[in-house]
């Protein structure tokens, strides 16, 4: 025997009635008996375990980037400071100005370093020393080579002296030692060429220059001794070289003249040695430590920091973090990690009671705590690399995850986590409460102007619209938290200027990876529905040509659905979208379905009602096929394989029942009349019924009542908006007695107003027309 389909109907209404009116922990208490193993269930299930392993993973992760986060210094060179810091513990801290000047000063004390050139050297004195022995036979001057007397400047007075220095044809021993002398001399005297010399009397604090002969032979004398050779005093000290020689009278003339006729330099400066001797003499300064005791200012509030009060500030944040006690440092961490803990409890707590969608799926918490993970390592690093530029550092990676949260998931969800991954951006990066107050500004001005996203310039609104909140934001709490002396206006001008442009940027990103973003999460956009709504999609136009009916009773669906959607705040779009695509199965067998019929045509009289059935159910199947090969969005997919739920194919359940009920005996036919017989197999409804599933999303259901309306409104004979009406009240409650809501969260005043936001669309398609007079003519004839 078959159940009392009435009975049946009246335990739906009382179930849905108390589902729908009673609140979820009014339920639960209700049902106190299974509460305990319900929760057991629930803890010992793989997904529970999972989920609770990610949790984990992110207080792991996360609270390893604050502790490095707090650990940096975060101070710019050159702000003002909002705050006094001191030292902690005494320290003896190495002077890196004063050592580099030490340094320095080393460098510029330590002797320049030239090379002699002894072939110059050598040249010079061999030719004063063969000198007599050239001119022992010349008579008088104009036997003489008039090269020698031009490099000698020679007169008759000096060759006669010259004369009188050879014996037996060679030069005298005196004056070879002269000649040995003056090389000793011009060996001590450097002449250098111009530049050169220029060089080495301006650089250097050094007082002696180095002299190299050789590898093992060298000598300092005082730079003062450095010669230039083009300087017109030359002469005179080449004449003071012959003197200190033992050249005397015309000798000395002679000796003078040809040192500086044609002079050369006879040193080099070697650069390489130099450099060498001074990285060594600056290696070898002590560094200048300076002692900083406890309780001294490192920077004051109000002061611009320097590189002095960085470098000691942040040398005292690691001597005092590595010199801490074993059991401040572990209570540190503890404390670290506990408020990571916390406000991760807090978004897990969100998640679970108010983010099904992410709730219900791993790899969803997996990809949320992987953007929030990401935001604030973006913010951590840098905020260390560019301490300057705080205001972004801080700010924009938080707006940023808002926004990708609202695109994603929704505006109460990207709220909640932008505020607690605000809190965590805080604590890494050791901000103040006017941090907070403007990352609340961002996040609101986010979650407040994003909403379905149409078009590209729905994010360039919302980023121009968060940046100039963000700016607003930094400029108020600046004035009201910074001190106000000289420069901070221009900081926080700055500040503000960085921090909207940051915003921007983040926008733009969000564009840049919002495809990547709704393959990820399996979201689809109000980008992405907008393009798929365009009748020259390929699978809308196929069907167009294919199963123009289909189509047109889709568009009208569409656009019924939609108004109920926006009715009850669902997404209209995402509806409008979906009634689009929920019958393209159809065009797989057009013909088989009345509204591509031609009249008076119909295949299914040919047909057995079991047949029928399978070609009426297989366009669900067929659709899902299409879908997925034409990779419509998952979302979507649902429509299509949904909006029929697990309803009874009515028309050929009640044929097939009367066609079992005819083939009976006569007998049995009586029978059947009063009740179902035990020996006449008549079909069940569970055969008759589409395969499901029931709708999960409100969108989905008003899609439901919207396709059904439509189809049977239009067999209404006179289509009265009374008679309209009821027939959409008759529907709904039909689907609703059906169970055919009861896995979305739709609640009866939203059917209610469900119901009458179709019966006016479909008064306004089936309204009355003005009947116009015939013509007279027309009416003659």
């Amino acid at each position: 025997m078959a159940k009392d389909p009435t009975k049946t109907s009246r335990v739906r209404t009382v179930s849905r009635r108390v589902r729908s009116r009673t609140p979820d922990f009014a339920a639960r208490l209700l049902n106190k008996d299974g509460l305990k193993d319900r929760l057991l269930d629930a803890l010992t299930s793989a997904d529970t375990a999972l989920g609770i392993l990610v949790i984990l993973g992110f207080v792991t992760l996360c609270s390893l980037v604050v502790i490095w986060g707090r650990e940096q210094p975060l101070v710019a060179v050159g702000r003002i400071m909002d705050d006094t810091r001191l030292v902690r513990v005494s320290l003896s801290l190495e002077d890196d100005t004063q050592t580099q000047r030490a340094k320095e000063a080393a460098r510029q004390a330590t002797p320049r370093v030239y090379v002699a050139d002894m072939q110059v050297i050598g040249a010079v004195v061999q030719s004063i020393e063969n000198l007599p022995r050239a001119l022992a036979s010349a008579a008088n001057i104009e036997a003489v080579d008039p090269t020698i007397r031009k490099q000698f400047a020679l007169t008759e007075e000096m060759l006669q002296a010259v004369k009188m220095e050879v014996a037996e044809g060679e030069p005298t021993g005196a004056w070879v030692s002269k000649t040995h002398q003056l090389t000793a001399l011009l060996k001590k005297r450097p002449l250098l060429d111009q530049q050169t010399y220029q060089k080495s009397v301006q650089e250097g604090a050094h007082q002696m220059v180095k002299l190299v002969y050789s590898s093992e032979e060298s000598v300092q004398v005082f730079r003062g001794e450095l010669v230039n050779v083009g300087d017109k005093a030359l002469a005179e000290v080449m004449n003071i070289l012959a003197r200190d020689a033992g050249f005397t009278g015309p000798t000395r003339e002679l000796v003078s003249a040809r040192l500086a006729a044609e002079a050369k330099p006879t040193f080099t400066f070697d650069a390489a040695a130099t450099t060498k001797a001074q990285n060594a003499a600056a290696d070898a300064v002590e560094p200048i430590r300076v002692q900083s005791a406890v309780g001294q200012v490192i920077y004051q509030r109000g002061e611009a920091l320097t590189q002095p009060q960085a470098d000691l500030f942040r040398a005292e944040l690691a001597h005092y973090r590595s010199h801490s006690e074993f059991w401040q440092r572990w209570l540190y961490i503890g404390g670290v990690v506990a408020a990571v803990a916390a406000i991760t409890a807090a978004l897990a707590g969100y998640t679970v009671l108010f983010c099904p969608r992410i709730r219900n799926k791993v790899s969803r918490m997996v990809g949320v705590a992987g953007i929030l993970l990401l935001g604030i390592c973006a913010a951590c690093f840098s905020g260390a690399a560019l301490p300057q530029f705080m205001a972004v550092s801080s700010v924009v990676p938080t707006v940023f995850v808002a926004m990708l949260v609202t695109i994603a998931y929704d505006r109460r969800s990207a709220l909640a986590f932008g505020l607690l991954h605000g809190m965590l951006v805080c604590i890494a990066l050791r901000c103040d409460t006017r941090t907070l107050a403007v990352m609340i500004a961002g996040i609101s001005c986010v979650v407040w102007t994003l909403g379905t996203i149409r078009d590209r310039n729905s994010i360039f609104r919302t980023s121009t619209f968060a940046a100039v909140g963000i700016a607003a934001a930094i400029a108020v709490f600046s004035l009201i938290e910074r001190p106000l002396v000289q420069g901070v206006v221009m900081e926080i001008v700055k500040d503000a200027s960085i921090a909207a442009a940051g915003t921007m940027v983040a926008g733009g990103v969000a564009l840049f990876v919002l495809p990547m973003l709704e393959r990820a999460f399996n979201v689809t956009t109000g980008l992405t529905l907008m393009e798929l709504r365009d009748p020259k999609q390929p699978l809308l136009r196929e069907l167009q040509q294919r199963a123009p009916g289909t189509y047109t009773h889709s568009l009208n669906v569409a656009s019924i659905a939609e108004a109920a959607a926006d009715a009850i705040g669902a997404d209209g779009l995402l509806t409008y979208v979906g009634a689009l695509y929920h019958d393209v199965g159809k065009m797989n067998k057009p013909e088989y379905f009345v509204e591509n019929q031609t009249p008076g045509i119909n295949k299914h009289d040919r047909l057995s009602p079991a047949m029928s059935l399978l070609v009426i159910v297989g366009h669900v199947k067929d659709g899902m096929e299409l879908a997925r090969e034409f990779h419509i969005p998952r979302n979507l997919q649902h429509f299509i394989e949904a909006h029929h739920g697990t309803t009874l194919v009515e028309f050929f359940f009640h044929r097939a029942r009367s066609l079992a009920k005819a083939a009976a005996p006569a007998s049995a036919r009586r029978d059947a009349e009063e009740q179902e017989p035990d020996d006449v197999y008549l079909p069940d409804e569970f055969e008759y019924r589409y395969p499901g599933p029931k709708p999960r999303t409100k969108e989905c259901a008003i899609l439901m009542v919207s396709d059904a309306v439509e189809s049977a409104a239009r067999s209404l004979v006179d289509p009265t908006p009374s008679r309209v009406e009821a027939l959409v009240r008759s529907i709904a409650h039909r689907r609703l007695m059906d169970g055919q809501f009861d896995d979305c969260d739709l609640t009866l005043r939203e059917l209610n107003l469900i119901v009458e936001s179709v019966t006016r669309s479909l008064s306004s398609v089936f309204h009355t027309r003005v009947a116009y007079p015939e013509p007279a003519a027309a009416a003659g004839a």
